[in-house]
C-alpha cells in the first residue's frame, strides 16, 4: 500500500468520518514510517512521546476494554483490575483486538469499533494541550485533546499506572498486545 492509498484505506475513512461528525477539527495525518509505537509516532511528528495517546486493548473476562495511555507511561494491569472491581484484566490477543475494534494492530483508533467499547483515558494526557491518536492505520493519526479523547470515546478518566512517565524509548507500542 502506497503513501497515496492509505487515506482511502477502508478503516481510515471510516474513522474520518466519524471524526468530521463529531466536529473534530484537526486532519488524519499519513506518517512516511510506521507509527507502531509511541516512539515512532513522537519521532515523526515532532513532539514529545508522551503526546502520543497509545490504544491498549485488554481483555477482561471476555469484554474488551480500550485504555488510552500517554506513550510515556505504562498501563498497570492490576491498578486498572482494581480501579474496574474486576478479578483481572489481561492484554488482548491480536484476533480479539481486530474482532472488537475492527482495525490493526498499531492503528486503532479510539472511534470506529464495531459496537462501543468501554474506554478509560490516562490523566496523564491532560499535561499536553495537544496529542495525537491512531486514525485506523499504522501509519495514521489525527491531532486532539484530553478533553476532546473523553468526549469522542465517552471515556471515563483514569489513573492507569503509577507515578509519572517513563524513560522515552521505553514507551508501549500504539496497540500494545501479546503474540
Amino acid at each position: 500500500m502506497t503513501s497515496a492509498e492509505i487515506p482511502q484505506h477502508p478503516r481510515v475513512a471510516e474513522v474520518v468520518q466519524l471524526l468530521r461528525a463529531a466536529g473534530v477539527p484537526g486532519e488524519v495525518r499519513v506518517l512516511p514510517d510506521s507509527a507502531r509505537t509511541a516512539a515512532e509516532a513522537a519521532a515523526g511528528l515532532g513532539v514529545p512521546v508522551g503526546a502520543i495517546a497509545n490504544s491498549l486493548v485488554f481483555d477482561v473476562g471476555g469484554q474488551p476494554l480500550l485504555v488510552l495511555t500517554s506513550g510515556a507511561h505504562r498501563v498497570s494491569e492490576p491498578l486498572v483490575a482494581e480501579l474496574l472491581g474486576v478479578p483481572a484484566v489481561v492484554r488482548a490477543t491480536p484476533e480479539f483486538v481486530r474482532q472488537h475494534t475492527g482495525q490493526a494492530i498499531g492503528g486503532v483508533a479510539p472511534v470506529g469499533h464495531p459496537e462501543p467499547i468501554g474506554t478509560l483515558v490516562d490523566v496523564e494526557l491532560a499535561r499536553h494541550a495537544q496529542v495525537w491518536a491512531a486514525a485506523g492505520h499504522p501509519h495514521t493519526v489525527f491531532p486532539t485533546s484530553y478533553a476532546e479523547l473523553l468526549r469522542l470515546t465517552d471515556g471515563t478518566p483514569a489513573e492507569v499506572g503509577p507515578g509519572p512517565s517513563v524513560e522515552p524509548g521505553t514507551a508501549p507500542h500504539l496497540e500494545e498486545v501479546a503474540s
